[in-house]
């Protein structure tokens, strides 16, 4: 099985910390060139420093800046770009606080779709030419298990999410004769910041302790348990290699079984 990745290069996005940066580590132990991109400097400079180097050519670099902001994300990438072709892009961004959809204000789907959407488009436009001269690409866009069945209590995540699917669904078809794949990875319940900030919220509003909720959510889960950001990133780096080559307009759901959809 062809897993290797030296002298591609992988722009990580939400690299500091749970699930893009397990998946930074993932591709830089396959050989890849990583690039990070979050709002954290001091993180990705801390992680950049720490990622591991399989071979000597091997390097790795980041960017600071805020997935909001197109304009500064436009001339972030394009500097990346500049320097060294990207032929993996991972679209992994932090979701919008929770609450249902028919109390969302519109200024909430305009900030989040912003973030998602808009943002994947930009950074899709800036490193299509590299993987195209390459005849390799691979774009992996973490999104929710709620692209299969929305999630109570997640309105705007709901909407959103859906419409990064049906994104990465179209462009899996327009691509796929470039020799570049678009495929969607879909975390369950995993131990992150989000899922933290999602049960801190739950307690609050519901006078019960997270840890209680905690269990009750793991219990939901055929696993019993929650996953970690690092079993996400395995799923994640193998789309990214030759030997995924054939996967292509997927939505895979790495959530221990919770997900009831067949399809």
């Amino acid at each position: 099985m062809d897993l290797n990745l030296s002298g591609r290069h992988a722009l990580v996005c939400g690299a500091s910390q749970g699930i893009g940066r397990a998946t930074a580590i993932e591709l830089a132990e396959l050989g890849a060139d990583v690039t990070l991109l979050a709002r954290s400097a001091d993180r990705l400079a801390a992680l950049a420093d720490s990622l591991p180097r399989t071979h000597a050519a091997q390097r790795h670099g980041w960017r600071s800046v805020d997935m909001q902001d197109s304009d500064a994300l436009r001339d972030a990438a394009s500097s990346v770009v500049e320097e060294n072709p990207v032929h993996i892009l991972i679209n992994n961004t932090g979701g919008p606080p929770g609450g249902p959809v028919h109390t969302a204000e519109p200024s909430a789907f305009e900030s989040t779709f912003r973030q998602h959407v808009l943002a994947g488009q930009t950074l899709l436009q800036i490193v299509l030419t590299g993987m195209r001269d390459s005849g390799y690409g691979r774009i992996v866009n973490v999104i929710s298990t709620s692209v299969k069945e929305p999630i109570p209590g997640l309105g705007v995540s709901n909407t959103v999410r859906a419409a990064m699917a049906a994104w990465a669904k179209t462009l899996a078809g327009e691509l796929a004769a470039d020799g570049i794949t678009v495929n969607n990875v879909l975390p369950g319940y995993t131990r992150t910041a989000r899922l933290d900030g999602l049960l801190a919220a739950q307690a609050q509003k519901s006078g019960r302790s997270e840890q209680e909720l905690a269990k009750e959510m793991a219990a939901a889960v055929p696993a019993r348990r929650f996953g970690e950001p690092g079993e996400i990133a395995s799923v994640i780096a193998f789309l990214c290699t030759p030997a995924a080559a054939y996967v292509n307009g997927v939505s895979i759901a790495v959530d221990g079984g919770r997900t009831k959809a067949l399809s």
